[in-house]
């Protein structure tokens, strides 16, 4: 599992030109679902995920976390993150979970997310989305299970 976590002042997903998920202060997260993930996989990320702390306290230095600045969360499922390009110039997206299986994983996160923090919106899964943000920062971390879990 892969997530991608921008700092952003600001963020919304649209789709058809409607927009279904926007916050302000927060993170946008985009997620990659591999073919060998798990809920349990999903629980360790989601805690990484809202333990982080990247948001700058008084003094300049990145000791807040979500929580402590009323951030909010935008999730957007992302196979593409599972992108392998070792060969040729179009990439395999041989790795990245099925579509059944990453979407009931990316309502599982959604959920779990939906537990400890007020605010969570989401993208709509398989859906072409357009993204637009305003990073704050830019601050960009990657989460990625094979090393955290």
């Amino acid at each position: 599992m892969k997530f991608v976590v921008q700092r952003v002042l600001s963020a919304k997903v649209s789709v058809d030109g409607n927009v279904v998920g926007k916050i302000g202060q927060g993170y946008l997260v985009f997620i990659g679902i591999c073919s060998t993930d798990t809920e349990q996989i999903a629980d360790k990320m989601v805690k990484k995920l809202i333990d982080l702390r990247i948001f700058e306290d008084s003094e300049g230095k990145t000791n807040l976390n979500l929580k402590s600045v009323a951030g909010s969360l935008l999730l957007v499922s992302q196979f593409t993150l599972y992108a392998d390009c070792k060969k040729g110039n179009r990439p395999s997206f041989i790795r990245a979970g099925a579509p059944d299986m990453a979407n009931a994983l990316y309502e599982y996160i959604i959920d779990a997310c939906k537990n400890v923090v007020p605010i969570v919106e989401q993208g709509i899964f398989g859906a072409d989305m357009k993204i637009e943000l305003l990073n704050d920062g830019p601050f960009t971390i990657i989460l990625d299970s094979e090393e955290i879990c």
